[in-house]
């Protein structure tokens, strides 16, 4: 059985467990829509939970982050395993106790003003959007290459898939479909590196062949920061992309705006109790280990791989483009892998300096997915790999989703505008705000402003800045008031955005960008993508600052934060 066929036979299997649990799983009640009924064990929900995590900005472009930047990757691998821990120890508890279905509902409760709910609302989306847009450009990418499709009509494909699950089934759907996704992540994710790492270094466990010796008697890693200084690269193992401050800031903005993404907070709603919430979150941090462990050892691994396919450095002439091999071709009909002969030798010459480098494009997002093919391993596995990209895109489009979908139906709908709207008609309009922002996200996924895991760390700046310092206040103080609150809020996000957008363009529209996403254009070094730090700050100082000028919050919302902090 040829690759094609094997790969369209994998993955349709998998389509057809989706679809299969979301027809099973079908919400019937908002109960259901929201929070999965309420009754999820914490190992099902450790699963759920580290699949909607495991995004395709981990699967997918994690790993060739770090394939790249080596070193500087690293960024991403404190900043989201911190900002989970963060959330599992400081947030989720907590707002399990208080028991609502949403953020900006806990948001209502706690600051006691409909106002703070919309305001609340009008971040969650914006973060959420964000967020998915990544997810879409992963879905864009799996499709493309595996489905012979051009990007935009792998990506057209993979919101079809979405919205079955997602729209008929909700939080249920999404969750028992999340853990059959975990299954086909992990096991996609982790074979391929078990495979490669004993090919490379005869050590079948990616985290120790990382540091083992290759089949000459040299390190791994020494090998690798050799051939890529060679070619004119900054050194794998010291290369730091970002400076000192930069990583600081860009490291701690993704660890709060993790702690403030509403879709993995909306997850602990769904088991029965507190105990249950942080047992889930336990059982989540395991799960999501495994991935984390082995991503050092597959970026590693990927760019060895490719350079010696590539640019043969042990060979005295470079290899023929002509005689690419068949992945080469694969990729470069999806136009994320671009070969320009400059000196028109037709030899591929990969090289760090911008002037003779002929590879003028090869797409980050494209190291996980195309590594089992460069290491021309069996073609089972290339298919499994592509089944597990899908996969980790999909759970976490799915949550998202959820989350914004949620945030318009029942914050905005029910909350504000309609609050004795029927059970039926709130559950119709939360399958209603689904599809639009599905159609919503997959606009924004066809000109994704950044790769996945950059467009992801815009979102959770996005996050960090609005939603987060709303919820440890709201936990964690008494005296902050539904003034503060939401001044807090809007400066947080106004000043981020305003930042975001000066240098992506307004809405991520490249066009409309007035400075540029250039480093001379940068408040005081700090990259867009790290700006949600100070977006913080602001939040922070405007909430205090404020707070002081109004009353202080009713006695039932003092009794009510004693009551949720009680373990």
């Amino acid at each position: 059985m040829d690759l094609q066929t094997l790969t369209f036979l994998i993955v349709g299997l998998t389509f057809a467990v989706y679809i299969g649990i979301a027809f099973w799983a079908k919400a019937s009640s908002t109960n259901e829509f929201y929070v999965a009924g309420g009754g999820v064990s914490p190992i099902a929900n450790g699963m759920a939970t580290a699949a909607d995590w495991m995004s395709a900005a981990s699967f997918i472009s994690m790993a060739g982050m770090i394939s790249f930047l080596g070193y500087g990757g690293s960024v991403f691998l404190m900043g989201w395993t911190g900002g989970y821990v963060l959330l599992a120890l400081l947030l989720a508890p907590y707002l399990r106790k208080h028991g609502t279905f949403t953020v900006p509902e806990f948001i209502s409760d706690r600051y006691y003003s409909k106002t703070a709910r919309v305001v609340a609302v009008f971040c969650l989306i914006i973060a959420s959007v964000t967020y998915v847009i990544g997810q879409m450009k992963g879905i864009g990418v799996a499709f493309s290459r595996f489905l012979e499709v051009e990007y935009e009509i792998g990506l057209a494909i993979g919101m079809v898939i979405v919205f079955f699950y997602a729209v008929m089934g909700g939080m249920k759907g999404i969750t028992y479909t999340q853990i059959a996704q975990y299954i086909i992540m992990i096991f996609a994710y982790t074979i391929p590196a078990i495979f490669i790492s004993f090919m490379l270094t005869g050590n079948p466990i990616p985290q120790i062949g990382l540091g083992a010796t290759l089949t000459d008697g040299t390190y791994l890693l020494d090998k690798l920061d050799k051939i890529i200084v060679d070619l004119g690269f900054a050194e794998y193992t010291t290369n730091a992309k970002l400076s000192l401050h930069n990583m600081f800031f860009y490291t701690l903005s993704l660890m709060i705006g993790t702690a403030g993404l509403p879709h993995v907070i909306m997850r602990f709603f769904t088991v029965k109790s507190v105990k249950a919430a942080r047992s889930s979150a336990g059982w989540a941090l395991a799960f999501i280990a495994v991935l984390y462990t082995t991503a050092p050892a597959v970026g590693a691994m990927a760019r060895y791989n490719l350079i010696n396919t590539i640019d043969q450095p042990n060979n005295e002439e470079n290899l023929l483009y002509s005689e690419r091999p068949q992945w080469f071709k694969n990729w470069e009909k999806t136009g994320l892998l671009k070969f320009e002969d400059k000196n028109k030798d037709g030899l591929i010459q990969y090289s760090g300096d911008v002037d003779t480098n002929e590879m003028v494009k090869v797409d980050r997002d494209i190291m996980v997915l195309a590594n089992p093919e460069i290491a021309g391993l069996p073609d089972w596995i290339i298919a499994l790999v592509a089944a597990g990209g899908l996969a980790a895109a999909l759970s976490t489009a799915a949550g998202l989703l959820l989350a914004i979908a949620s945030s318009i139906s029942r914050d905005l709908l029910k909350g504000v505008f309609r609050p004795d709207i029927s059970e039926k008609d709130e559950l119709k309009a939360s399958r209603f705000a689904m599809a639009g922002a599905i159609v919503l996200a997959g606009y924004l996924g066809f000109n994704p402003p950044d790769f996945a895991a950059g467009t992801v760390a815009l979102a959770f700046g996005l996050a960090a800045s609005s939603i987060f310092p709303a919820l440890m206040m709201g936990i964690f103080s008494k005296s902050m008031n539904k003034e503060g609150a939401i001044a807090g809020m809007l400066a947080g996000i106004g000043v981020t955005l305003l930042y975001v957008f000066q240098h992506k363009g307004i809405m991520f529209v490249k066009s409309t960008s007035f400075l540029g996403n250039m480093e001379p254009n940068w408040f005081f070094g700090i990259e867009p993508n790290a700006f949600g730090v100070f977006g913080a700050i602001v939040n922070f100082s405007v909430a205090i600052i404020i707070c002081k000028r109004y009353p202080a919050p009713p006695r039932r919302v003092a009794d009510m934060i004693e009551k949720i902090r009680l373990p």
